[in-house]
């Protein structure tokens, strides 16, 4: 009897230990409105091995895909509010909160995706990742979203003039409305989730995206017209609540942020493989794609920029990106 008792307390103590590991491991809730195998996706899973890693298996992150948190604008709201740990959201829904995010939104701001990259992994990226602090959010790092342009189930765009009386939907951000507005069309502000059924059903006749996008959410099946304008080199931001990150000590918020930066390199790897099969993919199953002169699309969006950057703050903040050689 002795000799049992002794074995259950043994037991017991294993299983308290047991217990003390689990409970000592911090499991970080991160959303992705994108599928499972995106670039973004994959590129969270991979900060999270590091994360890992670089805490003896402290923290984990648990990446939930294809928008199971909720769309982009309500995951933003839930990581303020410390719901969710971490989240990686495209700069558009963050523009009517932080105004420095307006300014890499704004239509034709980069030259080229070297262009922004150069100005993001700077000093001027690292302004407006701190510029989230305020907000309840942490920037951690930004990632690529590749150029977008417009897509439609209606025609081939190879001018302004043909965009004109077209209806597209856009991410809910004022400039997105306003760049699609200054070009003639018509802008729809609607959940990415809705867009597919939207076109399909003549709600609208298209949207305005990258190529893995239009070609993962399966858009290139209701709309088979892409044109190549490239409006919007927007960069990706991966954030984290504030309520999550003043948990961490100092010593863990430097891991997460070098672990977050260190992620960069292998989402640009990600993306730019992805970008060349999204295109590929789409093109044999029918895509027409059209190259229209861009000069008549710049030139539209003054009132775009007369509009979302009065505040000298950000017009500074265009001249130094535009200086960025």
């Amino acid at each position: 009897m002795l000799h049992f008792s002794k074995l259950m307390g043994a037991t017991l103590v294993a299983a308290s230990l047991m217990a003390g590991v689990a409970s000592a491991q911090t499991v970080l809730r991160s959303s992705d409105t994108h599928p499972d195998g995106y670039p973004t996706v994959e590129a969270v899973k991979y900060f999270g091995e590091l994360l890992n890693e670089r805490t003896d298996g402290r923290y984990t992150v648990e990446v939930f895909h294809s928008a199971q948190l909720g769309e982009e604008k309500d995951t933003i709201e839930q990581v303020r509010s410390g719901v969710i740990d971490l989240n990686r959201v495209s700069m558009g829904p963050f523009n009517g909160l932080i105004p420095e995010t307006t300014v890499p939104s704004l239509p034709y701001i980069f030259r080229s995706v070297d262009h922004m990259r150069k100005v993001m992994d700077g000093e001027i990226g690292d302004e407006i990742l701190a510029a989230f602090e305020p907000h309840g959010v942490i920037g951690l790092a930004f990632y690529d979203g590749g150029a977008r342009s417009f897509y439609n189930s209606k025609k081939p765009i190879n001018s302004v003039d043909d965009l004109q009386g077209m209806k597209f939907r856009v991410m809910q951000s004022d400039i997105f409305v306003d760049m699609v507005n200054a070009l003639g069309a018509n802008a729809t502000p609607m959940p990415y989730g809705e867009v597919y059924s939207g076109i399909e059903t003549g709600v609208i006749d298209g949207a305005e995206n990258n190529w893995p996008s239009y070609d993962t959410a399966k858009h290139a099946e209701v709309a088979k017209f892409y044109s190549l304008d490239e409006h919007l080199i927007v960069p990706e931001v991966l954030v984290m609540s504030k309520a999550s990150w003043d948990k961490l000590t100092p010593e863990d918020q430097a891991i997460v942020k070098q672990a977050a930066k260190d992620s960069v390199a292998k989402q640009r790897e990600l993306w730019e493989a992805k970008e060349k099969e999204s295109r590929a993919l789409v093109e044999a199953n029918g895509t027409t794609v059209t190259t229209p002169e861009k000069k008549p699309f710049i030139d539209a969006m003054g009132p775009v920029y007369e509009k979302h950057v009065t505040d000298p703050k950000l017009k500074d903040l265009v001249t130094r990106i535009q200086a960025v050689e």
